[in-house]
């Protein structure tokens, strides 16, 4: 079970239960060492007292802010505990908006939400109301020596928790301006042929990282003392006849489309044929 990174309660109304968060996702990268480059050896990053001109321990680091030029007070954790808002320990639900009406460019971490010892009844009937109604709720946490604004929604399962990026924090733009562009009636027919063309379940198992895969290659490569092998780059035409491009693209994906559907018709007979024969095998011994 992954580690809680905040433990608390859940309110809506009078309904209050307890809950645990813990993280739902996070980012997978090649981590690299710094070396001398002369001898090859690791570097090891040295704190460094300036008045005192000397290394010192990471024992004797406290927090300090700057209050003026060159000027701190010292802050520790306890100081930090004292002034926690009460959203520290009680998540707070203020309101519940529609799912569909929250943009997803205002999610930003991914918690799972699993309910304490006691709190599995009002969790299960939070989580099948938000699920029939199609609501999500809009809460305040503080977590991190920061209070988030917080979506909880209900996924296939459980609740997700995700933390929400305020609106001054979200970067506008004008340079997205589809309103101004004249479509033609035969090329947005042949866009969404396309897209059908494309369609597939959502199974976010089939994709994987090239970049992380090729750095793992390149890396044991060097190891064995091979040659690294670069990769092609890609020759993008530029599009002259968007018309031409789209038609072209569909002629593309037909005889991939009759393949996958030969593909499904041959497991779908030899599906048929095993049915058939087990059916035989069952009435035969049944006799």
């Amino acid at each position: 079970m992954a580690s809680s990174v905040w433990k608390g309660h859940i309110t809506f109304g009078l309904v209050s239960f307890p809950v645990r968060l813990s993280v739902a996702a996070r980012g997978e990268t090649i981590g690299f060492n710094q070396l001398h480059k002369s001898d090859g050896s690791r570097i090891k990053q040295v704190i460094y007292c300036q008045t005192e001109d000397k290394p010192i321990p990471r024992s004797e680091i406290v927090k300090g802010y700057e209050y003026e030029k060159d000027r701190y007070v010292v802050i520790d954790d306890e100081d930090i505990k004292k002034v926690a808002p009460k959203t520290a320990k009680v998540m707070e639900i203020l309101e519940f908006v529609k799912g569909s009406d929250v943009d997803p460019v205002y999610l930003e971490s991914s918690y799972f939400v699993a309910p304490e010892e006691g709190g599995d009844k009002p969790y299960a009937l939070l989580f099948e109301a938000m699920k029939e109604s199609g609501y999500y709720g809009v809460a305040k946490v503080a977590m991190h020596n920061r209070e988030h604004i917080v979506i909880v929604r209900p996924a296939h399962k459980g609740l997700m928790l995700h933390t929400m990026y305020y609106r001054s924090e979200i970067r506008a733009t004008e340079e997205f301006r589809t309103d101004v562009t004249q479509l033609k009636d035969k090329e947005l027919a042949l866009a969404r042929n396309l897209i059908e063309s494309l369609a597939e379940p959502f199974e976010p198992e089939k994709y994987h990282d090239a970049y992380k895969t090729n750095l793992e290659k390149m890396i044991q490569d060097k190891i064995e003392g091979h040659k690294i092998v670069e990769t092609p780059t890609p020759h993008i035409a530029p599009v002259i006849d968007i018309m031409e491009a789209l038609k072209k693209s569909l002629e593309q994906r037909k005889p991939a489309a009759k393949a996958s559907a030969v593909s499904s018709e041959a497991e779908e007979s030899a599906a048929s044929v095993k049915r058939r024969a087990g059916q035989k095998r069952a009435s035969r011994s049944s006799a």
